[in-house]
């Protein structure tokens, strides 16, 4: 890592971000994420907290997802676009930044698409751990596209998952999840619909990318003392849960007022009783009762998750020597002259990038 100036922003592109988690350990980054999660949300009340800003389209969202804390800003940018995987593009593709609240100088600016799949995981996991049975060893996993080895793999180091159930319309998206769970230890039946892959689970999570009102989960497939943990309806008019399995249990979310607008409650009425999550995990309210009781984890995605995420990810990177300092913003001898850059001598000029086809 090149020495420079302090106004210079630590920059993790996506290739360094995956070199990271390969020298970590895919584990270890899920597990270290959920450990700053935990510790974040139980800061809660310190945050700046709002719901985050969408853009909506006919083919998907962007949005923007601030937070700030005393000393640090950050936010993330996200895309949703579901028909993406038909043209070569990932559904969902993301970056963000970490500031200092004191200067607002940019400190890190990191790649977040493979970061949002691991802090995902890593909060499905934490969530896990506070409301589903302790004894739970078997997960229905409904939806086998991007992030769907990460749920595995956080559910099976955090919480002891041994058995998993797949369902996906595209057999291919279950093919590929097979393989990639190959050398795990983890037992993988493939099941012939979504009704199938929960029988017999103790924990069930969904996480399909459609942006439509569909009923993944109905409540003839909900059986005493399970964990549904709704991942994929993450906006408006995109639920995964018939209306009454959320009438079956108590449901926890991560902020009630984005919740209601984007989660699988947005199907119910406003006062309908919810839980933040963050107030299980603080001892405030009681996550699961007893051991017949159905919980439901509404989770749409929050910045406090991404602010988390980053922290560890920033807190890896200069542990490991990862990523490279870049002039994000001039380095001005005086602050008051911004036009004396357009003074200076210019910048050795970069090398282009060879064309597509073109021999290196």
């Amino acid at each position: 890592m090149r020495t420079t100036a302090p106004t210079s922003t630590l920059y993790l592109s996506a290739p360094e971000m995956a070199e990271l988690v390969r020298r970590k350990g895919v584990h270890t980054c899920i597990a270290g994420i959920a450990d700053y999660l935990r510790d974040d949300f139980l800061r809660w009340p310190q945050f700046d907290k709002s719901a985050r800003v969408a853009s909506h389209s006919p083919d998907g969202v962007i949005e923007l997802m601030p937070i700030a804390d005393a000393t640090t800003y950050s936010f993330k940018y996200v895309n949703g676009h579901p028909r993406n995987t038909l043209r070569g593009l990932s559904t969902v593709m993301a970056f963000g930044v970490l500031a200092d609240v004191a200067t607002g100088t940019p400190q890190l600016l990191s790649e977040l698409t493979l970061t949002t799949a691991l802090r995902t995981a890593a909060m499905s996991a934490l969530a896990a751990r506070a409301l589903a049975r302790p004894d739970s060893r078997v997960m229905a996993l409904i939806g086998n596209g991007a992030q769907s080895e990460f749920q595995a793999l956080a559910f099976q180091h955090l919480l002891g998952i041994t058995a998993l159930r797949l369902f996906d319309t595209d057999p291919a998206a279950t093919a590929k999840l097979v393989a990639n769970l190959g050398g795990t230890g983890l037992q993988v039946t493939v099941c012939a619909s979504a009704a199938e892959a929960a029988r017999g689970a103790d924990i069930v999570t969904t996480i399909t990318a459609d942006k439509t009102n569909a009923t993944i989960v109905t409540p003839a497939m909900v059986a005493p003392g399970m964990h549904i943990n709704a991942v994929g309806g993450d906006c408006p008019g995109k639920t995964e849960l018939h209306a009454d399995v959320l009438r079956q249990g108590a449901v926890f979310v991560e902020y009630a007022p984005q919740t209601r607008l984007e989660g699988d409650i947005q199907q119910l009425p406003a006062d309908f009783a919810v839980t933040e999550l963050w107030e299980v995990l603080a001892g405030r309210q009681p996550g699961r009762s007893h051991a017949a009781q159905v919980t439901v984890f509404d989770s749409v995605g929050f910045a406090l998750e991404d602010f988390s995420a980053l922290r560890f990810m920033r807190d890896a990177a200069l542990e490991l020597g990862v990523g490279e300092r870049i002039a994000l913003v001039p380095a001005l001898t005086d602050p008051k002259n911004l036009f004396a850059v357009l003074r200076q001598p210019a910048a050795a000029p970069r090398m282009p990038a060879p064309a597509l086809g073109a021999v290196a």
